[in-house]
């Protein structure tokens, strides 16, 4: 071999050695955010702290009145943390038909307003039937003694595919049930107000119609592609995040019986009988998913924009703001605690992300000391 070509190796043995050593320390910076109980008062609270870790692509959670925590896992298990920041090494309950492909599997989680009377909670997950049909549902199971029995399906048949499932679900201020459901790779049916697809559902406790729901169905809202965030703020009005087509994602106020434009507009076009976003995020790609709403803001997640987001609310506009950029990678879900802190899932064992030894994570963030 000649003098220049072993110069030549040697260099790239160097670099190749240098981007390990690099990407080492950024796994290792990721991995040590302080463990920490979920009761420690707000005032204590580090900028981020880890809840729990070792997690499997952890896709929503909810607090329970005693502060104790229910979370999903796409894989098709939920998780349970007791009050005390203790996480169960054994799932709740393992959902057997569960579908994990692409983005489905189980979804959203969400418990009752009346939950201390009635112990309800709400699952949606994606499933297989008639061969390789895929599509969606929501169920209902009673939580007592730290085990889900007595499943009930209440929403049924919502199209899935590979990609653009939706998921998302929350009670409203109405006392009604909001259910996201993308529009399954399928922009058309969008604008087909008879499908489920590419809708905000809005359905009573046991799935029906919410009366006064426009189309008579429960159909809420419709021309979305991928709807992934619901919030509401202090004047009840509904935020909602959603994926664009190639940037262009978008944060929307929902409306009763709005055409939110996909696939005939998106970004900042307009069309008479359409709504255009308050905000969208231009040649930049957010891929927002959870949000919530704190002291006049809509806090959302980012996946492939790995950041927390923040929407501060002036009126009927927004400014975003950026955080945790590439700090603790993709992020799927963002909720307020009972202490007023936001807690955030991690999707970094996704297929889509750069794992570190711990991941994924649900993270405690103080919003103070961001």
């Amino acid at each position: 071999m000649s003098k220049n070509k072993w110069v030549l190796l040697i260099i790239c043995l160097v670099i190749i050695l240098i981007a390990g050593t690099i990407y080492s320390q950024f796994l290792q910076r990721r991995s040590k955010i302080p463990q920490i109980k979920v009761g420690e008062m707000q005032k204590n609270a580090p900028r981020l702290s880890t809840v729990a870790d070792n997690l499997e692509v952890p896709w929503a959670l909810v607090f329970l009145p005693d502060k104790s925590i229910l979370f999903t896992e796409r894989v098709g298990r939920v998780r349970f943390i007791d009050s005390n920041g203790n996480l169960d090494p054994n799932p709740i309950i393992v959902i057997d038909d569960v579908k994990q492909e692409g983005e489905g599997g189980l979804l959203g989680i969400t418990i009752h307003p009346n939950f201390p009377q009635n112990h309800f909670v709400y699952l949606y997950y994606t499933y297989g039937a008639n061969g390789d049909e895929t599509l969606n549902r929501v169920v209902r199971y009673k939580f007592e003694n730290n085990v889900l029995s007595g499943k009930n399906i209440i929403v049924d048949k919502i199209r899935g595919a590979l990609f653009h499932d939706g998921g998302r679900i929350k009670f409203g201020p109405d006392g009604f049930l909001y259910i996201t459901a993308g529009d399954s790779q399928n922009p058309s049916l969008a604008q087909n107000t008879k499908s489920l697809a590419g809708k905000i559902l809005r359905v009573t406790d046991s799935g029906k119609p919410a009366p006064g729901n426009p189309f008579k169905s429960e159909v809420f809202s419709y021309g979305h592609r991928n709807p992934q965030g619901l919030a509401w703020d202090e004047n009840g009005r509904l935020w909602e995040t959603e994926h664009g087509a190639s940037a262009l994602d978008e944060i929307n106020i929902i409306e009763k019986g709005k055409n939110y434009g996909w696939p005939i507009i998106q970004g900042d076009q307009t069309k008479k009988g359409m709504e255009t976003p308050v905000i969208n995020s231009g040649s930049d790609t957010w891929a927002p998913s959870g949000a919530a709403y704190l002291n006049g803001s809509i806090f959302f997640a980012g996946l492939r924009g790995q950041a927390l987001y923040q929407a501060v609310i002036n009126g009927n506009s927004v400014t975003i703001k950026e955080f945790l950029k590439g700090e603790v990678g993709r992020i799927r879900e963002v909720v307020v605690g009972p202490d007023n802190l936001l807690y955030i899932t991690t999707n970094n064992r996704d297929g889509r992300g750069i794992p570190d030894t711990t991941d994924d994570k649900i993270i405690r963030v103080n919003p103070s000391k961001l």
